[in-house]
């Protein structure tokens, strides 16, 4: 299968790259940074660097890619976990603008709703964040996709490296986190939580 990765150099999406290549998948990683791409490379993808609210650009790679199945790990969140407050606007923003744009390139390059997954999260946010995500999620769903929402990450790379401090749940390691999408690739239109037994 030929997947279109969107976020392939954030903490899920570093994993799932060696996964999706080694069952045989062929795969575009897409990052918004050229410093990352090298390392998408030696990973096997073939490394995409485009920003995600330059529409034009974003299809142009998508449907020049012409993937069977579009992946959107995109977020937009601080590497310091203090800094998360001043992030929520950024994120939305991702949520919304850059998911619709990602949608519009995945039809322009002809990818059925079903082969759409996004990333979201296990958790419920109040007030206007809350109501974002939702929004996010039936912009996904209204297309006929599936919304992956994941338990609060923790290990390497995460806001919770050491697996000894864990947050509390809803939540999943990084490394099962990426390993449960890889057989989601098939996943029904709908939503699906990935977290660890309560």
């Amino acid at each position: 299968m030929r997947i279109f990765l969107a976020g392939a150099s954030g903490v899920i999406g570093v994993r799932l790259v060696p996964l999706l290549i080694a069952d045989g998948h062929t795969v575009a990683g897409m990052t918004r940074t050229a410093a990352k791409a090298d390392a998408l490379a030696r990973a096997g993808a073939e490394p995409v660097v485009c920003d995600v609210f330059d529409a034009g650009a974003l299809t142009a790679v998508v449907t020049g890619f012409a993937p069977d199945l579009v992946m959107h790990q995109l977020t937009d969140l601080p590497d310091d976990a203090a800094q998360l407050g001043d992030f929520g606007e950024r994120n939305d923003r991702m949520r919304q603008e850059g998911t619709r744009n990602l949608l519009a390139a995945a039809r322009r390059a002809g990818v059925p709703g079903g082969r759409f997954l996004a990333q979201s999260i296990a958790w419920k946010l109040e007030g206007k964040r809350g109501e974002n995500t939702e929004a996010f999620e039936r912009q996904v769903l209204d297309a006929g996709g599936v919304i992956i929402r994941y338990g609060q990450l923790y290990g390497p790379g995460t806001f919770y490296p050491d697996p000894d401090a864990p947050p509390p749940p809803p939540r999943v390691h990084v490394d099962d986190a990426a390993r449960a999408t890889v057989p989601l690739l098939g996943a029904e239109p709908g939503i699906v939580e990935v977290v660890e037994p309560a």
